[in-house]
């Protein structure tokens, strides 16, 4: 259990970090999975033992991005494809 693991101050750095970076991610932040995966890389952050909200922060926004830029090449080759049914 979390609570086990980590002080209060950190569970809420933690819960800060991740609606911070659940606004990167806009109206996915709602899907669970992706909320997940950034909560999963907050997590790993503080058990390396940076409990800090900015290095917590970082970690979730470095995930959202990540999320974010897997999420771009996809809707680019739907383009492309549609443009080449058309051509």
């Amino acid at each position: 259990m979390l609570a086990e693991k980590f002080d209060q101050r950190t569970l809420a750095n933690m819960e800060v970090a991740l609606e911070r970076a659940s606004k990167l991610l806009k109206h996915r932040a709602e899907q669970h999975e992706f909320r997940r995966y950034v909560a999963s890389r907050i997590l790993e952050h503080a058990e390396h033992g940076d409990k800090t909200l900015a290095g917590l922060t970082e970690a979730g926004s470095a995930a959202a991005r990540e999320l974010r830029d897997r999420a771009r090449p996809d809707r680019h080759s739907r383009k492309t494809s549609a443009r080449s049914e058309d051509d």
